[in-house]
């Protein structure tokens, strides 16, 4: 499959999942409000569904925006690196495996987080508590092979700050 195709294909669902998360959010709210405020009463399982729909939403931007390149990025010290090919190339690798090890240590506690819910359920919805640290893990999932593909491919690192200095 082509990368840049299957990457514009990712961007696009994550965006169109997160639009959907963030207007059920919009939507679920808004109507909590107008019944709060206007008829004295409210939808109890609105607070819940945006709060999972939040942690999700977040999720899946951390995800879409990893292969974008827009996470934080401090390059103003790799940057110095430029004219250096082999303290760059062992710079990028030690990078990559940082964030691998940063995955897995997030993926192992959000892990524990699902077992741990799983035998629980949300106070109003009723859904599986394991849902809200259930996003972590995938995302972490998802962070961690993107990046072990770019070390095992030997990816310079996107430098795409050169204007400004972090």
């Amino acid at each position: 499959m082509n990368l840049p195709l299957a990457h514009g294909r990712f961007q696009r669902l994550t965006h169109f999942l997160m639009a959907a998360c963030l207007g059920v959010m919009a939507v679920a709210v808004f109507v909590n409000v107008v019944l709060r405020y206007g008829f004295g009463s409210g939808i109890a399982a609105s607070e819940e569904l945006s709060r999972l729909l939040f942690v999700w939403m977040v999720f899946l931007g951390a995800t879409a925006a990893y292969p974008a390149g827009e996470h934080m990025a401090f390059t103003s010290l790799v940057g110095m690196l430029r004219n250096r090919p082999h303290a760059m190339a062992a710079m990028t690798a030690l990078i990559r495996l940082l964030v691998i090890l940063g995955c897995v240590l997030v993926a192992w506690g959000a892990w524990q987080q699902v077992i741990v819910g799983m035998d629980s359920k949300s106070v109003v919805l009723g859904y599986p508590a394991s849902l809200l640290p259930l996003p972590a893990l995938l995302c972490a999932v998802a962070i961690a092979v993107m990046a072990l593909v770019e070390l095992v491919r030997r990816d310079p690192l996107d430098l795409g700050h050169a204007a400004e200095v972090e």
